[in-house]
């Protein structure tokens, strides 16, 4: 069995991803078709290297995940969120909350020091959840 951070890279982690987002078990044609593949071949290839990575497992009305190793995404229905994207709303509704209503009369450095803080919690926050959601591998 190979490790499967190896193998969840490129059209393999598509195929993945494909048949975890999908609640009923997948087909090799319907993998093809849905990924725009050339060939059925080049589907049940990719399908192949993950059943023996132990990844998904074959059912008799198709393929279904058998292990989720996407530890930074959170599975909600059919749609796989970056874990870091729920840091970014956090991060965004304490600033507002923050600049809104806990502003003081007169600024301090306190305040100005916490509007910081938050700020660059935001920003690294945005920077990882638009990296997972371009990224191509784990």
């Amino acid at each position: 069995m190979s490790d499967s951070k190896d193998v969840l890279r490129g059209l393999t982690l598509k195929v993945y991803k494909f048949i975890l987002k999908n609640s009923n078990p997948s087909g090799i044609r319907e993998i093809q078709r849905a990924l725009r593949l050339s060939s059925p071949t080049l589907a049940l290839y990719h399908v192949n290297k993950l059943e023996e990575a132990g990844l998904i497992k074959k059912q008799s009305d198709g393929y279904i995940v058998d292990r989720v190793v996407l530890e930074n995404f959170i599975r909600l229905k059919r749609t796989l969120i970056p874990r870091h994207f729920f840091y970014m709303v956090f991060f965004t509704a304490a600033l507002i909350f923050l600049t809104t209503f806990l502003r003081p009369y007169t600024l301090t450095r306190e305040y100005l020091f916490s509007i910081a803080t938050i700020a660059v919690a935001e920003i690294v926050a945005i920077y990882e959840t638009v990296k997972a959601f371009s990224k191509n591998t784990l």
